[in-house]
C-alpha cells in the first residue's frame, strides 16, 4: 500500500488554474497554497495527506469517502471549507434493501432517485466508525443510528470495474486466497523447525544389559541440554545427537510463485512487494515498472483526479469566491463558471535509477520540437510558470550579485558534443563557448 501511495499520488497531485488572466491566475493559485495547510477537518495533515490516504483506503478497501465540510465565518479559516475523511465500513453495506422516508431506494447505503435509478441523492453513514472500540458506550450505541448526508457533499472515489457497479471492490479480494496459504505454508514450517529443535538427542542402552540394569539406568536422567552443558553417561550407555533436515528446495519457489500470483492480483511489481531484487536486471525492472506506471496513471486520471481532486477544486472555488477570499464577484463567477473551474493537474515525478537518460530524451524531444518545455516540467511534478518565475528570479539575483552568468543550456549541449567529437572540432567547440560568455559578460 505504501508503494501505491508513494506512486500514485507521491507528494500530491497538485492543480493548477487555466484562467486567462495572468496576475488573476496566480492569485488563485496562491490561494489554493494557502488553503491546503488548512484542508484537514482532523487538522492531522494537508490536502495532499488527504489524497494519500484517499489513495490508500481506495487500494486497500476498493473505495474511500471524503465529506466537504462548510465551516462558518467564525471558524477563521481562509477559505470555510475542509475535508472529512470516512472509511468505507462507516457506510453500510446491510441497508442493501431499505426504503428512506422520502420513498427513494436505499442500495448498499446510498440512496437513488425514485425516478432517476442512477441519480445519488444522498448516503447513509453511522455517526463513529462502527471498527472503533475506543469509543464511550453512548457513542457506539448513537452509531447504530445512520444519518443522512446529501450526495453533493460526499466524495466517493472508488475504481468501477463493470457498468452498475455501486460500491468499490479491494484489489485484495483477489489475493486473498493467496496470502493465506502462504501465510499457512510458513506458519507449518515454522512449527516443523520448532519441533525438530526440541528433539535434541537419543539416549541408547547396550543391547546385552538385562532389563533390571536398564531399568535402574532410567532412574539417573541426563542433564538438560543448553550452552556448556554436558552429559554424564552410565556404563554401556550411548548418546545420539539428531540432525534436523533443511527447509529443502521447494520453500522458496513456492514463496516466489505465490508472491507474483499476489503482485499479480494488486497490480504491484513483484520487487514492490517483497523488495526482493536478486532475480532483477535493469531491462526487467524497466519493462515491469513501465507496466505498473501505465497502471498508475490511468488510476491518478480516471479516479483520484475524477473523482477528488475535481470536485474538491471546484468546491474549493465556490467557497473561496462567496467568502471573498479572490478578486471575483458572484456574478462574474457565475456568469464564467466553467473558465473558473479550469484546471490542469500535476501529477507527481517518475523517479528511475539512470536518470541522466531520461533527461537526455526529454532534451532532445524539447529541441526537435516534439515536446514542450512545460510538459517536461510538469512531468518532474513542478508548475512550468512557476519554475520559469524562479530561473529568471535566480538569474536576476546571480546578475546584482555578479556570480553569474551560468553556463545556459545551449553552450553546455556545444560542450558536450565538442567532447564526443575530435580534438580539434572540441577546441573549435571550447574557442566558440568562451567567446559566447565573453559577449554575455559584455
Amino acid at each position: 500500500m505504501r508503494s501505491w501511495r508513494n506512486a500514485t499520488v507521491g507528494a500530491g497531485i497538485k492543480p493548477s488554474s487555466l484562467i486567462e488572466d495572468r496576475g488573476l491566475r496566480e492569485t488563485v493559485n496562491l490561494a489554493w497554497l494557502d488553503w491546503t495547510d488548512e484542508a484537514d477537518a482532523e487538522g492531522l495533515t494537508d490536502l495532499y495527506g488527504i489524497e494519500r490516504r484517499v489513495a490508500g483506503e481506495a487500494f486497500l478497501a476498493g473505495e474511500c469517502f471524503v465529506r466537504l465540510r462548510r465551516r462558518l465565518p467564525e471558524d477563521h479559516l481562509f477559505v470555510p471549507l475542509q475535508l472529512q475523511v470516512m472509511p468505507a465500513e462507516q457506510l453500510p453495506l446491510s441497508a442493501r434493501d431499505d426504503t428512506a422516508p422520502n420513498g427513494n431506494p436505499i442500495r448498499l447505503g446510498i440512496e437513488f432517485n425514485r425516478n432517476l435509478r442512477d441519480k445519488r441523492e444522498a448516503y447513509w453513514f453511522y455517526r463513529t466508525n462502527p471498527t472503533d472500540g475506543t469509543m464511550p458506550w453512548r457513542d457506539a450505541f448513537n452509531q447504530q443510528l445512520l444519518t443522512r448526508v446529501p450526495a453533493d457533499e460526499v466524495l466517493h472515489v472508488f475504481d468501477p470495474v463493470e457498468s452498475g457497479q455501486i460500491r468499490g471492490l479491494t484489489s485484495f479480494g483477489a489475493a486473498m486466497v493467496k496470502l493465506f496459504h502462504l501465510d499457512l505454508y510458513d506458519d507449518a514450517e515454522l512449527e516443523r523447525k520448532k519441533q525438530q529443535a526440541r528433539f535434541a538427542a537419543v539416549l541408547t542402552a547396550a543391547a546385552d544389559q538385562s532389563e533390571v540394569e536398564q531399568s535402574d539406568l532410567s532412574e539417573f536422567p541426563i542433564a538438560p541440554f543448553g550452552p556448556g552443558a554436558y552429559a554424564q553417561l552410565q556404563p554401556g550407555e550411548d548418546i545420539k545427537f539428531t540432525e534436523p533436515g533443511e527447509v529443502g528446495s521447494s520453500y522458496e519457489p513456492f514463496q516466489y510463485r505465490t508472491l507474483l500470483a499476489i503482485a499479480s492480483a494488486l497490480s504491484v511489481p513483484y520487487s514492490e512487494l517483497s523488495h526482493d531484487l536478486t532475480k532483477a536486471s535493469y531491462a526487467s525492472s524497466r519493462v515491469g515498472l513501465l507496466a505498473f506506471w501505465s497502471e498508475v496513471e490511468a488510476f491518478q486520471y480516471a479516479v483520484l483526479v475524477h473523482g477528488f481532486l475535481r470536485r474538491v477544486w471546484n468546491a474549493w472555488m465556490d467557497a473561496a469566491v462567496l467568502a471573498g477570499a479572490l478578486p471575483i464577484t458572484a456574478t462574474e463567477y457565475r456568469r464564467n463558471l466553467r473558465d473558473y473551474h479550469r484546471y490542469k493537474p500535476i501529477t507527481p515525478k517518475r523517479p528511475w535509477v539512470d536518470p541522466q537518460k531520461d533527461a537526455k530524451a526529454e532534451t532532445e524531444m524539447v529541441n526537435a520540437g516534439f515536446k514542450s518545455r512545460g510538459d517536461v516540467i510538469e512531468s518532474q511534478g513542478y508548475d512550468a510558470e512557476e519554475t520559469d518565475r524562479r530561473i529568471k528570479a535566480d538569474r536576476d539575483r546571480a546578475e546584482e550579485l555578479g556570480i553569474g552568468p551560468f553556463p545556459l543550456a545551449e553552450r553546455s549541449a556545444q560542450l558536450n558534443v565538442g567532447a564526443s567529437a575530435t580534438p580539434e572540432d572540441a577546441e573549435q567547440s571550447r574557442e566558440r563557448a568562451q567567446s559566447e560568455e565573453g559577449e554575455v559578460a559584455a
